[in-house]
Formats: C-alpha cells, sequence, structure tokens
C-alpha cells in the first residue's frame, strides 16, 4: 500500500468530520426564538381568540337610565 495515498484518503476523511462537527454544534447552538410573530402551527396556544363584543353585552342600557326613564313615566 502506498502510504501517501493512505495519508490523502485520511485527510479528506478528517475535512469531512470536522466539516460535519462544525454543522453539528450550529444546531446544537441554535438560534432560539428570532424576532417577530411565530407562524400559527407553531402558536403556543391552539385556542382561536374571539374577537369584538362579547355575547350579550349588545345594546345594554345602564342602570342609571332605567331609573330616569321609570321616574319619568310614573311621573307623568
Amino acid at each position: 500500500m502506498d502510504v501517501s495515498k493512505i495519508l490523502a484518503e485520511l485527510k479528506a476523511e478528517r475535512e469531512q468530520i470536522e466539516e460535519a462537527i462544525a454543522s453539528l454544534e450550529r444546531l446544537a447552538r441554535g438560534r432560539g426564538r428570532g424576532p417577530g410573530r411565530p407562524p400559527n402551527w407553531m402558536a403556543d396556544n391552539p385556542v382561536p381568540k374571539r374577537r369584538g363584543r362579547p355575547p350579550g353585552s349588545k345594546n345594554k342600557v345602564p342602570a342609571v337610565a332605567k331609573l330616569l326613564a321609570a321616574a319619568s313615566a310614573t311621573s307623568q
């Protein structure tokens, strides 16, 4: 066997191993959470948020207005 050929193969293999180690180290470090809003599939809360008024709150008359209306109706 040719010693120089074996050395060349080992050096090429070492370079491949070093590249693999470097890429694994980058993966291990990770990016963490970047800036901005995460996509919907990554959202922590799978329940959709409700928008707008809660049910039953539309056109409610305050208690003070009811009292005034009742007082004006009885005084007439």
